[in-house]
């Protein structure tokens, strides 16, 4: 929702609550050691700890206080790739293995929210994929084919897709997918893996992670965790130098929320195939209304700064389609990792030990591919067979998928050109309050913050991950890393990895 500040918060964050937990503060030991409490974390901390295993679940944030709580949170088999690309580039029975995972998935979240009594919002419902105009129907076609041939042969095709205000044309009708509130269910989550004996604590920011015999996750106050395995659950792991960051990219995406009469809207999940494309749900907020979610607008990290303009856009095309839309009562952010390939990377984190794991990569589609990251690592930790463990493993390289690799990583050499370039402004004067900019000082840069009250703060521009430099985001008012992502609050605190320390204070 839009506040007084000008910053920008989701709806999850002022319709559910998740519960405070403590902060670490002695050395502490256990079976695995989970980095990073969103939906992926908590999912493989839940899963872990029903097995018997002791779990340690860290966060530098709250439950769920990064991109989970910024998702529109589709419960989806439906993926950012069209399944016919998916197809091409990992092959067919492993595009069926994907399609079986998210379709787990959303089952996975609806028995764990049954079993364990989670009132989360959990619906199931329809989706439908349209084209963006009436004549760019052979995408369509095309798309419908592949999903018979891998399985989802309850896809239909359908001559419009119900409750727009325009005839999209055909369209694909995909059953059996759901919506929920991601932060309830975390709660839940939250709960149950306590009751298992599990251990959360928040506002902990880890430092240094290694794997090994026993692996050690050191924090900033000094505390250490011990464990038989450590999993990296940071969105962009904060355990990898650099192999990872190669293959997937970090994308800005924006979301409106609009008020609509209720019941004016049957409720389904929709989605265009425009690049990028807009995906839209409906949530229930009191007996008169719900609330309109529109997504899309994407960019890279970094290298746009027009959210207003952004917004504007998701806002004309929303009206256009759905007239009935009222006020826009939310507007908010997020960061996704796309992979090269188009599905997430989960298990043993490259070039480190044995008993080391992350999860990233996903793609847009977080909360299934969290899900799958739970029951994936899971059995990989427990010795268990999983098919799907070659389709998602973090060193694979799929061929068909060298095309995005190759586009993204000159985007990524292209930026450090900023180091060479001027500043934005040529005086910190010339900054006014609640705004930040990029100033040249000798051989390097500083990125400058003026708070609300006058006082200037400056910092390194230079990102701790990979020395890119840093652009200032004034929606959200943090110095986001035009490379891999990491992004830091307008005083240099990191909130997003793949950093871990902070922008380096610069002496005024």
């Amino acid at each position: 929702m839009q506040n007084d500040s000008g910053k920008t918060t989701s709806i999850w964050m002022t319709t559910a609550q998740v519960p405070d937990q403590p902060v670490l503060t002695e050395n502490i030991h256990a079976d695995v050691c989970i980095v990073g409490a969103g939906i992926a974390g908590m999912s493989t901390a839940y899963m872990l700890s029903r097995e018997g295993k002791s779990v340690v679940v860290l966060d530098d944030g709250a439950i769920g206080g990064g991109q989970t709580a910024r998702t529109t949170a589709h419960l989806s088999n439906v993926l950012s790739h069209r399944y016919y690309e998916l197809e091409q580039i990992h092959g067919q029975d492993n595009a069926k293995l994907i399609a079986q995972s998210h379709t787990t998935a959303i089952n996975t979240i609806e028995a764990i929210a049954t079993r364990e009594k989670i009132d989360c919002d959990l619906e199931r419902l329809h989706g439908y994929l349209f084209p963006p105009d009436l004549q760019s129907t052979d995408e369509i076609k095309r798309e419908l084919a592949a999903v018979h041939r891998l399985g989802l042969t309850d896809v239909e095709l359908i001559n419009k897709a119900p409750s727009l205000d325009i005839d999209t044309g055909l369209c694909l009708r995909f059953p059996h997918q759901g919506q929920f509130d991601p932060l309830k269910y975390l709660s839940g989550l939250a709960a149950a893996i306590q009751r298992q004996g599990g251990k959360i604590y928040t506002n902990t920011h880890v430092e240094k992670i290694s794997g090994g015999a026993t692996a050690h996750v050191e924090t900033s106050n000094g505390r250490v965790v011990t464990a038989n395995a450590v999993v990296v659950a940071t969105n962009s792991p904060i355990s990898n130098l650099a192999t990872m960051h190669f293959k997937q990219a970090p994308y800005i995406t924006y979301v409106i929320g609009a008020k609509v009469p209720r019941g004016s809207i049957p409720k389904a999940l929709y989605w265009d195939t425009l690049d990028p494309y807009h995906y839209i749900r409906l949530q229930s907020i009191d007996e008169q209304s719900d609330v309109l979610i529109v997504g899309g607008e994407d960019h890279k990290t970094g290298q746009a700064d027009d959210a207003d303009a952004r917004y504007a856009r998701l806002e004309a095309w929303t009206k256009e389609r759905f007239p009935m839309a009222q006020d826009i009562v939310y507007r908010w952010s997020g960061q996704v990792m796309n992979a090269d390939d188009g599905i997430a990377y989960i298990g043993k984190n490259p070039l480190d030990e044995e008993n080391s794991y992350i999860v990233t990569g996903d793609t847009g589609i977080g909360m299934t591919h969290g899900t799958i990251a739970g029951l994936l690592l899971t059995d990989m930790i427990l010795g268990r067979k999983n098919d799907w463990e070659k389709v998602y493993d973090p060193l694979r390289v799929r061929v068909g998928a060298t095309g995005e690799f190759l586009f993204e990583n000159v985007n990524v050499a292209l930026q450090y050109l900023d180091w060479v370039t001027p500043g934005e402004v040529d005086a910190v004067e010339k900054i006014t309050p609640s705004t930040g900019a990029i100033v040249r000082r000798g051989l390097t840069k500083v990125a400058a913050y003026r708070d609300e009250n006058g006082t200037l703060h400056e910092h390194s521009a230079v990102c701790t991950h990979l020395k890119c430099i840093v652009a200032w985001n004034s929606a959200e008012k943090t110095w986001d890393c035009p490379c891999h992502g990491s992004r830091f609050d307008a005083q240099g605190k990191v909130i997003n990895g793949p950093a871990i320390d902070g922008l380096a204070p610069v002496e005024q």
